[in-house]
């Protein structure tokens, strides 16, 4: 028979057990924030200049327009004490009630206790109010220019998602009740995930989204069959086996973006790109980058071009025997190879038949959410960082993009993880994700300064390579795909850009969904629909106006596009040929490795 005391003695314990735990973490945890590595403060936000403008605008503004500024104060002061007053008279006439509750749903609050428990409910509720409050404190500031109130909104908009009530263990009711279900163990898992992570990423609080141990590359992920037929110190390139009797006589190359890595388009067979196009009767070349390190800091954009895809274009003809490939360019990589293509008529070169770009800008006059980081101040501290190491360091990329959506890629999991103690899921998305790679240096710099902040692709020309190239020198048959919800390459600045693009051939889509989703969007799913329009107005809006919507990917659509620009069918090739032997079997070393910094 248990008695209480026994009860008492095995809590006691594992109280004392659980202490222990804690301290050895703790001291982990110190560890690992001591070795963390310094970063430029400029990249963790805007200097001071920008607050300190926005403080005297808006105290002219109180000068100038008192009223205006009153009225808002007074209604944040009245909204406050009102919402303190219906809480009172709630408790008073009704007990332990919260008070009615018109504010509008929102994922982060959907415990119940948010909407029944007044505590909860008075927290939840003066959230909202503050965050209304300051919203309407950036509105009343005037005469900021429109990339300094863009800026200045979007810092804000971090403050108020940091401050959610969700946040913080004593005013989130999740993580309460877990605690006290697990008798504490749950805090003392979230202190161990915690510290993995900042020992993972040498002392940068980087929260890990999905458990990494249940994938493997070319076990569960980039399993499509495959051989590394070319290498140099840039890149493998990688020949997918066909899957059909005969194949189109033009090769297809994909050239991925090197912000991340190429399975992407390989995640698993339901919904792999590269699988189906080789279901298709298309050789199939598929570049995939090093992960730079510090000794690789030096390349640049001139040679991505000539020792990145001028050269994956040479192999894939050297094997395949043809005079012409098709090419597809991925994000960056379709902005590079736009450069690309300008820089082979420059030389009288007409190696690449047609082109596809996925989600791919060449105009950045519009720089959308990415405004806060092409500013000088965040450009500048790039330019430090990248003297200190060579490269921009992965996690620096990996924490910009996922403030873009704080609360989705930031807060959610850290509540998850750190304040419940939950494994994070297994999702291969989520994989690739965290698989993300280093950008070297002198590329990073010349992108950032001469394409985005100067524009020079499409305005006076981008000097590269002794050539001025711009945007209209592209003039081989075009295919375009963007994605409606996009937030890194929005649709409408992706349009710009294409337009300006010297081709008489040119086919522009849309893709419902983002930058990632709209793009892996496979047939079977029978999930995103797409939009085609074939006139080509100038205006973007105007294009949208006269579009169409379709159901279902806009794979097939493509597909029917390419192979009229293909050629005949010719019987499937072995991998390899040319001179090139297979060297190892896909998805190769690149993708694993792990670089120096």
């Amino acid at each position: 028979m248990t008695t209480k005391d026994d009860v008492g003695s095995e809590n006691l314990d594992k109280m004392q057990l659980n202490l222990k735990r804690v301290e050895a973490l703790t001291e982990r945890l110190m560890h690992a924030i001591s070795s963390r590595k310094a970063v430029n403060p400029t990249l963790s936000g805007p200097g001071p200049d920008l607050f300190a403008q926005a403080a005297v605008n808006y105290w002219a503004e109180m000068v100038e327009n008192p009223q205006r500024i009153y009225e808002h104060q007074l209604e944040y002061w009245g909204k406050s004490v009102q919402h303190f007053m219906e809480a009172q008279d709630a408790f008073v006439k009704e007990g332990f009630k919260a008070p009615e509750d018109h504010t509008e749903a929102d994922k982060r609050f959907g415990n119940p206790m948010w909407q029944s428990h007044p505590y909860f409910n008075f927290v939840k509720q003066q959230y909202l109010i503050n965050s209304e409050a300051i919203r309407k404190a950036v509105a009343d500031v005037d005469d900021l220019n429109p990339i300094d109130r863009r800026r200045l909104s979007y810092f804000s908009e971090q403050i108020i998602a940091m401050l959610a009530p969700t946040n913080f263990l004593g005013t989130n009711p999740d993580a309460l009740e877990r605690a006290v279900q697990t008798e504490g163990e749950s805090l003392v898992r979230g202190l161990e995930n915690l510290v993995a992570d900042m020992e993972a990423n040498d002392g940068e609080l980087l929260v890990t989204l999905c458990d990494e141990s249940a994938f493997e590359l070319g076990r569960n992920v980039a399993t499509s069959e495959g051989s590394v037929v070319f290498r140099n110190e840039m890149f493998e390139l990688i020949q997918y086996a066909p899957r059909t009797e005969e194949v189109h006589k033009v090769p297809l190359i994909i050239f991925p973006p090197w912000i991340n890595k190429f399975y992407i388009l390989d995640l698993k067979e339901q919904n792999s790109l590269i699988k189906w196009i080789t279901e298709q009767g298309y050789t199939l070349f598929v570049v995939s980058w090093r992960n730079p390190g510090r000794a690789q800091g030096v390349w640049g954009m001139a040679d991505y071009i000539e020792t990145g895809f001028q050269e994956a274009i040479r192999v894939a003809r050297e094997i395949t025997g043809e005079k012409q490939v098709n090419a597809v360019g991925y994000c960056i990589a379709g902005t590079t190879l736009h450069l690309t293509l300008a820089h082979m008529k420059a030389k009288g070169d007409t190696s690449v038949k047609s082109a596809t770009f996925f989600t791919a800008l060449t105009d950045f006059g519009e720089q959308g959410e990415f405004t806060p980081f092409l500013q000088n101040d965040f450009v500048d501290g790039i330019e430090e960082e990248v003297g200190n190491y060579g490269v921009l360091r992965s996690v620096i990329m990996s924490r910009t993009m996922s403030f873009l959506r704080s609360n989705d890629l930031v807060y959610g999991p850290a509540i998850k993880s750190y304040m419940m103690g939950e494994t994070p899921p297994a999702f291969d998305l989520l994989f690739w994700n965290g698989d993300s790679t280093n950008l070297p240096g002198v590329m990073v710099m010349e992108y950032l300064r001469g394409l985005c902040q100067q524009n020079a692709f499409v305005g006076e020309g981008y000097e590269l390579m002794g050539e001025r190239l711009h945007v209209s020198d592209v003039e081989i048959p075009l295919f375009a795909v963007t994605c409606e919800t996009d937030h890194i390459a929005a649709w409408r600045d992706c349009y710009r850009g294409f337009g300006m693009t010297g081709a008489k051939d040119k086919t522009f889509v849309v893709s419902q969904s983002g930058h990632i989703a709209g793009v892996v969007n496979p047939p079977s799913k029978k999930k995103y629909g797409h939009y085609t329009n074939e006139d080509l107005p100038a205006a973007a809006e105007d294009w949208w106006q006269g579009a169409q919507f379709h159901e279902g990917s806009w794979w097939p659509r493509w597909e029917s596009w390419l192979s009229k620009r293909a050629g005949a069918m010719v019987p499937a090739r072995a991998v390899g040929g040319g001179g090139y032997e297979p060297l190892c079997a896909a998805p190769g070393t690149y993708v694993v490795e792990a670089p120096i910094v």
